[in-house]
């Protein structure tokens, strides 16, 4: 047995945990762009699918904040309902995943919260674009299309 200085000792006692941190922490983020790009691609899809309605509006007057506002709106009521859903769901599989936490609890509320706003920004980017893309819709372009 070769000698070891203590700091290696401990390094390699952990070095199976931290291995399984930064991996958990790597799916995480590919996940939050997962859903990223998932949110944008409804909310793409759902404003392609009114080009129509919002090219009607804008025609009789809604100015461009009002229909960013309204895209905005649903996006954020998509993100909301997410949230509603895996926040029950995340509470109750935190006990699962409670041997691997150190230094939290499984229930810690400024972990939920952050990760709450977190994915709430996410997908408020996620769909600014079509927001915008809507916002900039020519009425007689839209009037035309389809």
């Amino acid at each position: 047995m070769t000698p070891r200085t203590v700091e290696r000792q401990l390094d390699d006692s952990v070095a199976s945990d931290r291995l399984l941190a930064v991996l958990c922490s790597a799916f995480g983020l590919l996940a939050a762009l997962l859903a990223a790009i998932g949110l944008y691609g409804v909310m793409a899809w759902s404003v392609a699918r009114r080009t129509r309605e919002i090219g009607i509006r804008m025609a009789l007057g809604a100015p461009c904040s009002g229909v960013l506002k309204m895209v905005q709106r649903e996006s954020a009521l998509l993100a909301l309902l997410g949230l509603a859903l895996g926040l029950p769901l995340a509470l109750a599989l935190s006990r699962l995943v409670d041997s691997l936490l150190f230094g939290l609890k499984p229930n810690d509320p400024w972990v939920y919260a952050s990760a709450a706003l977190l994915l709430f920004a996410i997908a408020l980017a996620a769909g600014f674009w079509p927001a915008r893309q809507a916002s900039r819709t020519d009425p007689l372009v839209a009037l035309r299309y389809e």
